[in-house]
């Protein structure tokens, strides 16, 4: 995404570390169409909502088209299509989805390019700490997940923010529903469980695909990463959200070590 001028790494070479590790953004904050009078507390991200038009498009597309479609991302696809669709997307071609795109061809590419990602989506070396939340408690099972959020790079934090709002949108339209006039809607059946099965393993690698043991994993070591990515879809609105207080600490830190910091995050309020 873009950068504006007036943004934090042009302050100095002493950027604050401190709020790079807070490096949370929310894409209300860059939609023209919002509210000018309504206030909302701004994250403290201060570079463009940084998320792949891949994944942005394939979101939106399956949102609009495919919540209703049942099994998405179990159905086989068109490997052709698959294929042309992401040559496309390789090539920088400004690529369309509209209604005459397979919603099945459309999830499987998303799942390749989460899947193919030179590192994973959750880096690496964050692979053994993610896991370890899955024998916690809730309370410090989400106090720490959100603090391993933190450390994640801001291309990493947005992309996956915005991939689990979209998959919590696809889990509530896992069950039928009844339409305004009374009609059954089907549900998708995908329920928070099974996208977490899917997508699980896409999302959290312990090695690169295609290297030795990358496929060999344990049956605790899957049930593990099943649990973690089910909290972060169910808990993602409260995950990606900075408290006042840690906010307010934050500040307080800055102040003695980055004074200009303080003065850009006033000016941009």
């Amino acid at each position: 995404g873009a950068m504006s001028v007036d943004s934090i790494t042009d302050l100095s070479d002493n950027t604050s570390k401190l709020l790079e590790a807070l490096q949370l953004s929310h894409p209300h904050e860059l939609d023209p169409r919002r509210s000018l009078g309504k206030k909302m507390t701004l994250s403290l991200n201060p570079i463009a909502w940084q998320v792949p038009r891949i994944v942005d498009r394939c979101c939106k597309h399956i949102e609009t088209h495919g919540l209703q479609t049942v099994g998405i991302f179990r159905v086989g696809s068109s490997k052709k299509r698959v294929q042309q669709l992401r040559e496309e997307f390789d090539q920088g071609l400004d690529v369309f989805l509209d209604e005459h795109h397979s919603v099945h061809d459309v999830a499987a590419l998303l799942k390749e390019f989460l899947r193919d990602m030179p590192d994973s989506l959750i880096p690496r070396e964050l692979y053994a700490p993610f896991l370890s939340t899955a024998s916690m408690e809730a309370p410090a099972q989400l106090a720490t997940l959100q603090l391993l959020l933190f450390l994640l790079p801001p291309c990493h934090s947005d992309t996956l923010h915005r991939l689990l709002r979209f998959l919590g949108e696809v889990a509530r339209h896992a069950e039928n529903s009844r339409g305004p006039d009374g009609q059954e809607v089907p549900g998708n059946k995908m329920t928070v469980s099974n996208l977490a099965t899917v997508f699980g393993p896409n999302i959290l690698q312990k090695e690169k695909p295609g290297e030795k043991d990358a496929d060999a994993m344990n049956f605790e070591e899957s049930a593990a990463i099943i649990l973690v990515l089910q909290r972060l879809i169910e808990h993602h609105q409260t995950l990606f959200t900075v408290s006042a207080e840690m906010q307010q600490d934050i500040l307080r830190r800055l102040f003695q070590t980055d004074p200009d910091v303080i003065d850009y995050l006033l000016r941009r309020k």
